[in-house]
């Protein structure tokens, strides 16, 4: 069973950066593909980024490549989001999940979720 808490949210100005950390326990978190999902108000959960359980491989969702950049440090437990150039439509709650071996852009294939941080950008 793993455990996945995310940190690293906040309030900044269109422009600015920030980078979200997501910490699993409970299990061995190197057989786990990461994911990063955001849900604006009123919308549907929506994949933002992946990475393979050894960083191989890495995924993007169209609106954000080359802005953000996900990472992992497998004897840190953490994955993380790197997002630059934030814009206001970039405010949302940011959710990790994890799946054993394949990433996924899909969530229903995600066993294990966060509870999510939201980052609010302002213009």
């Amino acid at each position: 069973q793993v455990q996945l808490v995310e940190s690293g949210g906040g309030l900044v100005q269109a422009g600015d950066s920030l980078r979200l950390a997501c910490t699993a326990s409970g299990g061995t978190f190197s057989n786990y593909a990461v994911g990063w999902f955001r849900q604006a108000p009123g919308k549907e959960r929506e994949f933002v980024a992946a990475i393979s359980q050894s960083s191989g491989r890495t995924a993007y969702a169209d609106s954000v490549k080359g802005q953000f950049t996900i990472s992992r440090d497998n004897a840190k437990n953490t994955v993380y989001l790197q997002m630059n150039n934030l814009k206001p439509e970039d405010t949302a709650a940011y959710y990790c999940a994890a799946k054993p071996f394949i990433m996924s852009s899909n969530r229903d294939g995600y066993g294990y979720w966060g509870q999510g941080t939201q980052v609010t950008v302002s213009s």
